[in-house]
């Protein structure tokens, strides 16, 4: 399911990955951690901005930290 979510730092587009649909391991950009394949998570990108190569998958608690901590580079 993906829905289009305006936050202070923007318009996003998310995305939630349940278990059964995350195949492949992905790093956080929130906790610099990886997501596993079979943890359910978020993909959220700019509604702005950018395509999909600008899709980040996040655990659902670092994206709701994010504006507290913000993306590590």
């Amino acid at each position: 399911m993906q829905e289009t979510l305006r936050e202070p730092d923007g318009e996003w587009h998310v995305r939630t990955i349940l278990a059964s649909a995350a195949v492949k391991a992905y790093r956080c950009p929130g906790c610099d951690q990886v997501i596993p394949p079979g943890v359910a998570h978020l993909v959220a990108w700019p509604a702005d901005r950018g395509g999909p190569e600008d899709r980040r998958h996040w655990h659902r608690p670092c994206w709701r930290a994010r504006s507290r901590r913000g993306p590590r580079k």
